[in-house]
C-alpha cells in the first residue's frame, strides 16, 4: 500500500529535469517508508532502480562482511562480479559501470550507516566517490537513506565536505491522518469513527504498522493481535527500532523517553526525575529522541514577547512508542507466553489519559490539516506548538497556563484545545477563559480560542459563541 507523500514526491519530481546529477539524503523514523517511497518514486517515472542496503551491526558483523553483501545485492540487480571488494572505494567504482548514461537511474543506498559502521572513512571515500564518478552521470539521482538519522546528519548534511553537493534533504515523517484512513479501504464507511481513532492513538500514523490493520475486525481484536500476542508487530518492534537508530547511550536515552511517557517535560526536569544533575548529557540524549523520530522539540515562541521560548519541552510524539512503553512492556513475558488475555482498551489502567495525551500528539502532529478551519487563510504561521508556563509569584503573579496548541501568526495568536470527551460541556468556556486571562497580548495582536474535540459537544457551547471555530475530529481525516 502506497499512500500520500505529494509533498516528498514533488521534491523529488524536480530533479528529473536537472541536466546534472542529484545527490539526495533521506532520513526518517524506522517503518516510516522511506525506502518504498524512493522506490515509489523510481517506478512512477520508468527509472532503473537500484537498491543496496547495509547489513544490520551486530557482533559477528565487519567491515568486509559489509563489502560481501554491497557486492552480493548489486551482482543480483546488474551484470556486476559478485566477489568482495578490496575497499570501499574500490565496491563503488564497480557501481559506478553500472550506471547508464542513456537512462534515468535511482540509486537507493540504503541504511547508510550501517554499510559504513566498520570504515571510520566511509564518509570521505563517498564524498570522493561522488565527486569522482557519480556526479558525471547526467541522469542519476543518488539516495543516501537509513534510519540512524544522526548519522546521516553528521556525517552528510553537516558535513563541511558534502557542502554544495547535496540537491535536497529529505525528512519522512508520519502520514497525514487523511492519508492513515485510506488503509482502511472500502471498508472505511463500515468503520465506526471511534474505532478509527483508537487504532491511530495507538499507531499514530505510521505506515507499516497501519498495513497490519484488519479493516474485517473490531478495533480491539487489532489491537490484540499486533501488541498482545507474541509475534504481534508492535510487541516486538521496539526493542528492535531502538537498538537500531539509537547508538550512543543507548540505556541512557531509553531511560529519558520513559520520562517523558506520562507528559511533555524539559531537560532539567528529565534530570530531576532520573536524579542526575541537570547538563548536557541529558539534553544530548533529548536531542537524539527528536533525531530519531520518538520525541519533538516544542519551543515554540513566547506569545507575550514574539521571542523564543528559553527553555526546550520535550514531547513523545511517538504515539506507538507510548503505548508500547505504557501497557505492553510490562506485560512482555506473560504475552510471550500465550497467557494474557487483553478484553479491550477499557481495561488498562489510565488508558483515560494516555488516549487524552495520544489524541493531543494527532491534532498537534497534524496542525497544518487544521489551519483551513481557523480562518488563518493567507497568514504567515511563525509558532505552533504546544505552551506551557509554570506560575510565578516573583513575576508579578504571572500565571501559569497550558494550551494544548497554540498557533501564532504575524498578527494573531490562536489558543486551540484539544479533548477527546463523551461531552464537552460549558465548564469548557471558563477553562479557556482562564488560560486567555493569563497570556498578555502584545499590542496590535488579536487573540481567539479554537477547539478540536472527538466526542459530542454540548449544545450550550455551540450556541455560546465562546469559540471562533469548533471542529469535530473527522474533519482532519477527511470524513
Amino acid at each position: 500500500m502506497f499512500f500520500g507523500r505529494e509533498d516528498v514526491l514533488q521534491k523529488l519530481d524536480a530533479l528529473i529535469g536537472k541536466r546534472v546529477a542529484s545527490l539526495v539524503t533521506c532520513r526518517g523514523r524506522r517503518r516510516i517508508g522511506k525506502s518504498t517511497l524512493i522506490e515509489h518514486f523510481a517506478a512512477n517515472n520508468g527509472a532503473r532502480f537500484i537498491k543496496i542496503e547495509g547489513l544490520r551491526p551486530s557482533m559477528h558483523t565487519t567491515n568486509e562482511a559489509e563489502l560481501r553483501t554491497f557486492s552480493e545485492q548489486l551482482a543480483l540487480q546488474t551484470e556486476a562480479e559478485s566477489s568482495i571488494p578490496d575497499n570501499w572505494l574500490s565496491a563503488f567504482r564497480r557501481l559506478d559501470r553500472e550506471i547508464e548514461d542513456d537512462q534515468l537511474t535511482v540509486v537507493l543506498l540504503d541504511e547508510i550507516s550501517w554499510m559504513g559502521h566498520y570504515d571510520e572513512l566511509f564518509a570521505d571515500t563517498l564524498k570522493i566517490a561522488w565527486d569522482n564518478m557519480w556526479k558525471k552521470h547526467d541522469r542519476l539521482i543518488l539516495v543516501l537513506c537509513g534510519s540512524v538519522s544522526s548519522w546521516i546528519r553528521e556525517q552528510i548534511v553537516d558535513s563541511p565536505a558534502f557542502v554544495g553537493r547535496r540537491s535536497c534533504d529529505l525528512v519522512v515523517r508520519e502520514l497525514p491522518l487523511k492519508e492513515c484512513v485510506k488503509f482502511w479501504g472500502r471498508e472505511i464507511d463500515r468503520v465506526s469513527l471511534n474505532e478509527i481513532v483508537d487504532i491511530l492513538s495507538v499507531t499514530g500514523g505510521v505506515p507499516r504498522y497501519l498495513e497490519e490493520v484488519d479493516p474485517r475486525l473490531s478495533a480491539r481484536e487489532n489491537i490484540r493481535r499486533m501488541a498482545f500476542t507474541h509475534d504481534g508487530v508492535l510487541r516486538n518492534d521496539f526493542d528492535e527500532m531502538f537498538n537500531d537508530v539509537i547508538t550512543r547511550q543507548p540505556a541512557f536515552t531509553a531511560k529519558c523517553l520513559r520520562c517523558l511517557v506520562d507528559g511533555p517535560q524539559t531537560a532539567a526536569e528529565v534530570a530531576r526525575q532520573l536524579k542526575i544533575e541537570k547538563g548536557g548529557r541529558v539534553s544530548a540524549a533529548m536531542e537524539r529522541l527528536v533525531e530519531a523520530g520518538f520525541a519533538m522539540s516544542d519551543k515554540g515562541k513566547n506569545p507575550e514577547t514574539g521571542e523564543e521560548l528559553r527553555e526546550n519541552r520535550y514531547r513523545l510524539s511517538d504515539n506507538y512508542c507510548r503505548f508500547y512503553l505504557k501497557f505492553v512492556e510490562p506485560l512482555k513475558d506473560v504475552i510471550d507466553r500465550d497467557e494474557y488475555e487483553f478484553v479491550g482498551l477499557d481495561a488498562l489502567e489510565n488508558i483515560d489519559s494516555v488516549m487524552g495525551l495520544a489524541f493531543e500528539n494527532l491534532v498537534v502532529n497534524n496542525y497544518h490539516e487544521l489551519v483551513p478551519y481557523l480562518h488563518l487563510k493567507g497568514s504567515v504561521i511563525t509558532s505552533a506548538a504546544p505552551f506551557y508556563r509554570k506560575g510565578s509569584q516573583a513575576a508579578r503573579g504571572r500565571k501559569g497556563c497550558q494550551v494544548d496548541l497554540l498557533i501564532q501568526t504575524r498578527k494573531a495568536l490562536c489558543l486551540v484545545e484539544v479533548k477527546r470527551k463523551r461531552e464537552v460541556r460549558r465548564d469548557i468556556i471558563e477553562e479557556m477563559e482562564a488560560k486567555v486571562s493569563a497570556i498578555r497580548r502584545r499590542e496590535g495582536m488579536s487573540m481567539f480560542v479554537a477547539l478540536v474535540h472527538f466526542g459530542e459537544v454540548s449544545p450550550v457551547v455551540a450556541a455560546d459563541g465562546y469559540f471562533s471555530a469548533i471542529i469535530p475530529f473527522q474533519k482532519l481525516l477527511g470524513l
